[in-house]
C-alpha cells in the first residue's frame, strides 16, 4: 500500500470526510493512487453514461432505473460488497454485480455524484436472510425508501415501520464494509487481519453491536480468552 493511501485511510478513521466513493474504495483494499484513480475515473464514466442517457430527465428514479435496465440480474445475495468489484461487474458482461451493501454503496456514490441527498438504513434481519442495508432519498420534508436488490424496489414501503431499522450515513457504510472485509477473512481462517478490520470498522462506527460481537468471536478463535472475556465485558457496560 502506498504513502497516500495509507494518508487517506488515515483520515478516513480519525473521522475526516474524505466521501464515500474514496472511504469505500480504500476500504475496498485499493493499495495505490494509480489503481484509487483507475476506480473513480470508472465511477466517472458510469456517471456520464447515466446522464448521457437520462438528460433532462435525470432523477433518482431515473438513476435506479438505469442501473437495472443495463444490469437485470444485478443483485447477489452472496455476491460482491466491495466497491471495486461491484463497479468491474457492472462495466462487464453478463452476471450479478453485487448483493445488498454492494448495490446500496455503488448508487449511493453515482447519487451523490448527482449531488442528491442519499443515506442509508441498515436492518439486523431482512427477507429471512439477516442483516441488510438499503437507500434513503431526503426530497424536502419526506423521504424514500430505494430496495436496490429489488427492480421495483425504488419507494420501497415495506421496510418503514421496521422496528429494528437504524439509520446510517456515509461512515456506517463503509463501516460495514469493513466489517465484511473481517468477516471474509474469519472465513478463511485469517483471524488477525479480520480483527485488524473489525477494529477499522468500529473506529468508524463505535456503537456497530455486530462488529463488535465479530471482535469477539474472532479473539476467542485466536485462543486469546481472557482477552476476550475482558472484551465482551467492556462492550456489555457501553450497550
Amino acid at each position: 500500500m502506498d504513502k497516500t493511501i495509507i494518508e487517506l485511510e488515515k483520515a478516513l478513521l480519525r473521522g475526516e470526510d474524505i466521501g464515500l466513493a474514496r472511504g469505500a474504495l480504500v476500504a475496498s483494499g485499493v493499495e495505490t493512487r494509480q489503481e484509487l484513480n483507475r476506480y473513480l475515473d470508472m465511477i466517472n464514466r458510469l456517471y456520464q453514461a447515466i446522464a448521457d442517457t437520462l438528460q433532462s430527465k435525470l432523477d433518482a428514479r431515473g438513476i435506479f432505473d438505469w442501473l437495472w435496465q443495463s444490469k437485470p440480474d444485478r443483485y447477489e445475495p452472496e455476491g460482491h460488497f466491495r466497491l471495486t468489484r461491484v463497479l468491474e461487474a457492472q462495466a462487464g458482461g453478463g452476471g450479478g454485480v453485487g448483493n445488498c451493501l454492494g448495490l446500496t454503496i455503488l448508487y449511493n456514490v453515482l447519487a451523490q455524484r448527482f449531488r442528491l441527498a442519499v443515506r442509508a438504513a441498515y436492518l439486523e434481519d431482512a427477507f429471512g436472510r439477516g442483516p441488510h442495508v438499503f437507500t434513503v432519498l431526503d426530497i424536502g420534508k419526506r423521504t424514500i425508501d430505494i430496495e436496490n436488490i429489488l427492480p421495483d424496489g425504488f419507494d420501497y414501503r415495506a421496510h418503514r415501520k421496521a422496528r429494528d431499522r437504524i439509520e446510517w450515513g456515509d461512515r456506517e457504510l463503509t463501516a460495514d464494509m469493513y466489517n465484511s472485509n473481517g468477516n471474509e477473512l474469519a472465513a478463511s481462517g485469517d483471524w488477525g487481519k479480520a480483527i485488524e478490520n473489525y477494529d477499522k470498522s468500529l473506529m468508524l462506527y463505535p456503537q456497530y453491536n455486530r462488529a463488535r460481537l465479530n471482535k469477539g468471536i474472532a479473539l476467542v478463535e485466536l485462543g486469546r480468552r481472557s482477552e476476550a472475556e475482558e472484551w465482551f465485558k467492556s462492550q456489555a457496560h457501553q450497550v
